[in-house]
């Protein structure tokens, strides 16, 4: 690798230009233009059938984009009969506006107004190149001839407005406008607006592409800023950025651009385009969303979305895309899912509207993406928070503090055993086979109680091998009876170190109860069991017997 081969490729804009630099957030929306159907077409290996844009376009509509560019019409026969269909089978809200892209020959420009005549509203965006590489390697043309390709465009796409039917509008693009002089990037622009008389009725779009990422974005943000304050008609212009990716930074470029004084933003969802991709749509949307901004766009049903572009465009959405990858709300980490555990609880708790749970910038379920699904994800990495966070919030076991780092154990060995992620029927069916231990050796068959001032007294009867024996004991409460039944009934000691107990579900009568029971034999560690019935004295009682059977495994 040879880095002295590269040098700034890009010009910054004469004079200051940082006064988006004080600005913290972006205060509104932009306007948006999906550039799907044509740039990120385009870019495909196999571009979208007829049958394919036209489902890709209904689901841009009903994101809600009012601004769609659909083709490059004179490019291929596809794009023009996509075009010529939507108008024709009036298939175009009235509230949304079709763009078509033009070059700025003369040819080109005449076959895309066949296209689009009849369009109850139409943009126009026509562009030729103006940075210093393509005029001196690739046209080898002076500024001045520059210039005049791109007011001859202007002139020329003016006329045939007149000309055919429909509501057309119009946009321009300098292409390759960070690579171009910004000095002469206005000359053109103005050039460019002196033709089109930009006026209250008359809005022109100017759009200032990143056709190729070339700096860091704040330079690409003083650009924006430079022309916002020097451009002419300014009041009657929508300026426009479209930012490709080329580093990695067209987000970036997107908000510093909208801090700077652009108005509209171009680009995809998901970023896909040609080389690196459009800025993507979707990211810098969220991004909006995430700091109260409403982006005016409706990615509600994220997975749905997803699933419409891998069909039709054959491409695949990263696991780790930002809001809309398969992984972005999974935490695997221990301390990342107690967090999020956590944080769900307090705002239970709490009954918060604001959203500010650890680790997770916007709530799941804004994407419809769900939280035991989507969110605390279990593999030999996590942490006993989340997985007793799983437990609870999907089957409703409410386990103690001590019997949850044990359980979380057992669920991370055999993760690591089988070397895979444990789902959550998986781990429900951890938590049953060890723990509820109530048949083997040793079970319960009936206990009967009687009470006398303090003392309680009871007959248990237990299970081994078909062998029923009753077991006469007595103690302060049902669970010490039954401890000392067993007690009597083993010859083994133990101590019983932790009983919690719940409601699991249902009222009155009908209710479940859940207990859970930590034993101890000697130095010896903390063996578990739990019961559930609708006795809450029997769930104790298959509690203790499933810890006790649990012990002596050991």
């Amino acid at each position: 690798m040879d880095s002295t081969k590269y040098g700034i490729g890009y010009y910054t804009a004469p004079g200051t230009h940082i006064k988006w630099a004080q600005k913290d957030h972006i205060e509104k929306a932009p306007s948006w233009c999906s550039v799907d159907l044509r740039d990120g077409n385009q870019s495909l290996i196999i571009p979208m059938s007829l049958a394919e844009k036209l489902e890709f376009y209904k689901t841009l509509l009903k994101v809600g984009f009012k601004e769609i560019e659909v083709g490059f019409p004179a490019a291929s026969e596809t794009e023009y009969e996509f075009l010529r269909k939507i108008i024709d089978e009036k298939l175009i809200p009235s509230d949304v506006t079709v763009q078509v892209l033009t070059q700025c020959r003369e040819h080109i420009i005449r076959r895309t107004f066949e296209a689009v005549r009849g369009a109850p509203s139409a943009i126009i965006h026509f562009y030729n190149s103006t940075s210093y590489a393509q005029r001196e390697q690739v046209f080898r043309m002076s500024k001045e001839e520059i210039k005049k390709i791109a007011v001859d465009g202007a002139k020329l796409v003016k006329k045939l407005a007149n000309e055919y039917e429909g509501n057309f509008r119009f946009e321009y693009s300098p292409e390759s406008f960070t690579g171009t002089e910004p000095e002469f990037a206005l000359e053109v622009v103005n050039a460019v607006l002196d033709i089109l008389e930009p006026s209250e009725t008359n809005n022109v779009i100017i759009n200032l592409p990143v056709t190729v990422e070339m700096s860091s974005p704040h330079v690409y943000a003083s650009q924006i800023e430079y022309m916002s304050e020097n451009m002419k008609y300014r009041e009657f212009v929508t300026i426009s950025s479209h930012p490709h990716n080329d580093r990695g930074t067209g987000v970036a470029d997107a908000e510093l651009a909208l801090l700077a004084g652009a108005d509209r933003i171009e680009g995809t969802l998901f970023g896909n385009g040609e080389r690196t991709g459009n800025v993507d749509i979707v990211t810098l949307a969220m991004n909006l969303y995430s700091h109260g901004v409403d982006p005016g766009l409706d990615f509600s049903d994220m997975p749905s979305i997803v699933g419409v572009y891998e069909e039709c465009t054959r491409m695949h959405v990263y696991e780790r895309t930002p809001y809309a990858g398969a992984l972005v709300f999974a935490a695997f980490s221990g301390s990342h899912q107690d967090a999020i555990a956590k944080g769900m609880k307090w705002r239970a708790e709490k009954s918060l509207h604001r959203w500010t749970v650890p680790y997770l910038p916007i709530d799941p379920a804004d994407v419809n993406r769900t939280y035991d699904a989507d969110v605390i994800r279990v593999n030999s990495q996590s942490g006993k928070g989340g997985i007793g966070y799983l437990l609870e919030t999907t089957y409703g076991y409410v386990l103690p503090a001590k019997m949850r780092e044990d359980f979380s154990y057992a669920c991370k060995d055999l993760s690591d055993v089988e070397h895979r992620e444990l789902k959550v029927d998986d781990i429900l069916e951890v938590f049953k086979t060890r723990y509820f231990a109530t048949g083997h050796p040793i079970a319960i068959d009936n206990i009967n109680f009687t009470k006398k001032e303090d003392k309680v007294t009871g007959e248990v009867t237990f299970v081994r091998d078909g062998v029923k024996t009753k077991i006469f004991a007595s103690g302060n409460g049902s669970i010490d009876v039954i401890s000392n039944a067993l007690k009597a009934y083993t010859g083994k000691t133990y101590h019983l170190d932790e009983y919690t107990e719940h409601s699991m579900r249902g009222s009155g009568s009908k209710s479940i109860a859940a207990a859970y029971i930590g034993i101890r034999e000697g130095d010896g560690p903390i063996v578990w069991g739990a019961g559930l019935n609708t006795d809450i004295i029997h769930a104790s009682g298959d509690a203790l017997i499933s810890a006790f059977n649990n012990m002596i495994g050991r």
